[in-house]
C-alpha cells in the first residue's frame, strides 16, 4: 500500500491500526508478570490507544537473564561482525518497509506531525541501524608499538548485557541510536522506553527478530521510571546503563550505578542551548527562519533547541520582527495533516509544565511578544502555541531551565565577550549556533563555548558521521559516529612474550 497523502487517509490507516502494547521478552510478546497495564493515550484528541503493559522488578530479572544467557552462548556476541552486519542491514530494510506503520504509531503516541515522522524520525531511525551494521567490519583492533620479542595487543570486547532507557520526545530515533552501535557490537539489550510513548519500541521488536536477531538479545520493557527504571539502574548484572533524558533523571541513574555493581552509565541529558546572532550575520531572514524552526520544531520538545536566543542589541528589534513573521509559520496543526509543522505537545502534564513557565516569563517582567496560549482545546488534545519573550535576562527562570517547549527567550547582548559569558552561564553544554560572516569570530566563539555540537550559519546540523553529545550536566559520552561504538565496548590489552 502506498504511503497516504491525507489527513483522511492517515486517519484511515490509524482507524485499522492493531497496536500491541506487551512487553517483548526472549524473543516473545508477553503480559507483564504482575499483569498491570497502564492506559496509552494519544495527545492528539485524548483517545485510548491501547492498555501498556506495566513491567516491574520480576520484569526486569527476566529479562536481563535471558540477555545474559543468550550473551555467554555466544549466539548473537560470538557471531562474526560480517555476519552481524548483515542481520542488522535486514532489521533496517524492516524499519524502512514498515515506515508507514511505524510513523502513524509515533505520530499517534506522542503528538508530532506526520510529516516529521516520516522524513525525519523513520528515516534517521533506520539509518542509524544500518549505518551502525555497516561500520562494525571496518573497526579495527590494534597492536602496541613493541620490541621484537613482545606483541602487545589491544582489542574491543562488547561489554555484555545493555539497559537502554530512552525517551519519549524521538522514541523510536533515540532507541536506534543505541540499539545501532549497542547491537552491532554484539551486546545483549534491554530497551525500557518511555511510559508517555512506548509504542514503536513494543513494534520494532518483533521486526528485530524477522530480520534475524536471536531470542533475548533484544527485550522491551515498557512501564515506569519508579518501577521497571530503577530495577534496571540497580541491577547487579546490567553491564551499562546508556540514557537520554532530564538531567534530575540522568544523576538518579548515576546514584543507582553506585549503589549496585559500578555497571558504566552514560547519559545524554538537558539542555538550554544559546543561538547566538552578531549584527554582522549574513541573512537575517535566513537567521529568523532558523531561529523559528530551532524552538517550535517538535512543538519544541527538543534538548538541542535554540531556546535561549542571543542577539547583539543593534538588529534585536529588526530580528524579532522578522521571528514573529516565520512564527506563523509554527502554529499548532491536526498531526496528522502532511502539512502541519507544529503538532501536539506530548501530554497534559508537559502542556501544564509549559504553561507554567509561560506565567513564570510573565511573573519575572519579560514581555510576551507573541503566543503564550493553549489552542485546539476543543479537539480533546492538548496543543499550545510557540512563544516569544523579549527582554529576558539570563537570570530569569524561564532562561535558566529546561522548558521542553516551544519557548523561546530572547536576550541582548553587546560584543563577543559578553555573547560567550552568556552563552557558557548555564549547568547545560549541548549545543550552540552562532551567525556571523566573520570567519575569525566564527571559529573563536565556538571555541569558547562550552558545548558538545556547535553550528555555524545554521542550526541543528549533523548526520549520523558526527558525535552527539554534551559538556557540564548536558552529560556525558556520544550517540552517533564511530565513537559511539565506545560506550558498548570494554578495551582489553593482551601481552604475548614470544
Amino acid at each position: 500500500m502506498s504511503t497516504p497523502q491525507s489527513r483522511e487517509q492517515w486517519q484511515q490507516m490509524a482507524d485499522g491500526l492493531a497496536i500491541n502494547g506487551q512487553a517483548f521478552i526472549n524473543g516473545e510478546y508477553c503480559a507483564a508478570q504482575s499483569g498491570e497495564t497502564f492506559d496509552c493515550i494519544s495527545p492528539i484528541d485524548g483517545r485510548l490507544l491501547a492498555q501498556v503493559a506495566s513491567c516491574d522488578l520480576a520484569d526486569a530479572n527476566l529479562a536481563v537473564a535471558n540477555a545474559r544467557a543468550v550473551f555467554e552462548a555466544g549466539d548473537w556476541s560470538k557471531m562474526a561482525p560480517v555476519k552481524r552486519k548483515q542481520v542488522m542491514i535486514r532489521f533496517a530494510d524492516l524499519l524502512e518497509a514498515h515506515k508507514d506503520e511505524l510513523a502513524l504509531l509515533e505520530t499517534l503516541d506522542m503528538g508530532k506531525p506526520i510529516g516529521d515522522a516520516l522524513s525525519v524520525d523513520l528515516a534517521g531511525a533506520a539509518r542509524a541501524i544500518r549505518w551502525s551494521g555497516e561500520a562494525v567490519d571496518k573497526i579495527y583492533d590494534e597492536i602496541a608499538p613493541t620490541a621484537h620479542d613482545e606483541i602487545g595487543m589491544i582489542t574491543r570486547e562488547a561489554v555484555g548485557v545493555v539497559a537502554a532507557i530512552v525517551p519519549w520526545n524521538f522514541p523510536l530515533l533515540m532507541a536506534c541510536w543505541k540499539l545501532g552501535p549497542a547491537l552491532a557490537t554484539g551486546n545483549s539489550v534491554v530497551l525500557k522506553p518511555s511510559e508517555k510513548s512506548p509504542l514503536t519500541a513494543i513494534r520494532i521488536a518483533a521486526l528485530a527478530i524477522e530480520a534475524g536477531l536471536p531470542k533475548g538479545v533484544l527485550n522491551v520493557l515498557p512501564g515506569f521510571g519508579h518501577t521497571v527504571g530503577k530495577a534496571l539502574g540497580l541491577h547487579m548484572d546490567v553491564d551499562t546503563l546508556v540514557f537520554t533524558g532530564s538531567t534530575k533523571i540522568a544523576k538518579q541513574l548515576m546514584i543507582y550505578a553506585g549503589e549496585s555493581n559500578m555497571k558504566r552509565v552514560w547519559l545524554e541529558a538537558g539542555g538550554k542551548s544559546p543561538h547566538i546572532v552578531f549584527n554582522d550575520a549574513p541573512d537575517l531572514k535566513q537567521v529568523a527562519k532558523a531561529a523559528a524552526s530551532a524552538i517550535a520544531y517538535n512543538q519544541g520538545e527538543v534538548c538541542t533547541a535554540g531556546s535561549r536566543l542571543l542577539v547583539e542589541a543593534s538588529i534585536k528589534d529588526e530580528l524579532i520582527e522578522l521571528i514573529v513573521k516565520e512564527m506563523q509559520q509554527w502554529q499548532p496543526g491536526h498531526p496528522l495533516d502532511p502539512n502541519t509543522n507544529c503538532g501536539a505537545v506530548v501530554d497534559k502534564q508537559q502542556l501544564d509544565n509549559v504553561l507554567h513557565y509561560i506565567r513564570s516569563g510573565l511573573d519575572e517582567g519579560a514581555c510576551l511578544v507573541c503566543g503564550g496560549q493553549q489552542v485546539l482545546a476543543d479537539s480533546g488534545g492538548v496543543y499550545v502555541q510557540p512563544t516569544i519573550f523579549s527582554d529576558v535576562s539570563n537570570q530569569m527562570t524561564i532562561a535558566r531551565e529546561e522548558i521542553f517547549g516551544p519557548v523561546l527567550s530572547v536576550i541582548t547582548f553587546d560584543g563577543m565577550d559578553e555573547a560567550i559569558a552568556i552563552g557558557n552561564d548555564t549547568i547545560y553544554g549541548l549545543a550552540a549556533g552562532v551567525w556571523t560572516a566573520d570567519i575569525s569570530k566564527a571559529h573563536k566563539t565556538a571555541r569558547a563555548l562550552r558545548s558538545g555540537m556547535v553550528w555555524i550559519n545554521h542550526y541543528d546540523g549533523g548526520d549520523m558521521t558526527a558525535p552527539f553529545g554534551g559538556y557540564k550536566q548536558s552529560g556525558n559520552g556520544r550517540d552517533k559516529s564511530l565513537h559511539a561504538f565506545e560506550k558498548y565496548t570494554e578495551i582489553k590489552a593482551t601481552w604475548i612474550a614470544l
